[in-house]
């Protein structure tokens, strides 16, 4: 059970996120093991299965991770036969990846399993206040951080 955080510490919003995220983190960490992946293994996954074709470089940039990173990551998916690589026939320095049909599986079967985490961690706001918890955050995150004054 979450402990209480201390009074000084509960209205302060860097604080709260990061508990919150920390919280949703432990929960899909614990149903994304049955299917042997992690959360950033599914964001690759979810990206390469919305967004083909990717190169690895462009697949880093869109995750926001450096090359090195993205390169483990592509090594582990592609050792558990989920992912492989094929030169590009436009650009034969690019690497271009792809999900396996045994990669599409476990993306449809781990991804139905982070959305329940999703409905349960959001389950206390109600509907409505999960919807607007989501949408503030799109703003946030996604906002347009040049004309922010």
């Amino acid at each position: 059970m979450a402990q209480r955080p201390p009074e000084v510490l509960a209205s302060r919003l860097g604080y709260l996120l990061k508990h919150a995220q920390i919280r949703l983190g432990e929960a899909v960490a614990a149903a994304l093991a049955p299917y042997g992946i992690d959360a950033r293994e599914l964001a690759v996954l979810s990206l390469l299965s919305a967004e083909y074709p990717l190169s690895q470089l462009e697949a880093a940039g869109k995750l926001n991770v450096d090359r090195t990173t993205m390169v483990a990551l592509i090594d582990g998916l592609e050792d558990k036969g989920l992912v492989e690589r094929r030169r590009s026939n436009q650009d034969r320095r690019k690497n271009i990846v792809e999900l396996t049909e045994t990669g599409k599986e476990r993306l449809r079967k781990a991804d139905a399993a982070r959305r329940e985490v999703d409905r349960l961690f959001l389950a206390p706001l109600g509907l409505e206040g999960a919807e607007q918890l989501v949408s503030a955050l799109q703003v946030l995150v996604i906002g347009d951080w040049e004309s922010a004054p």
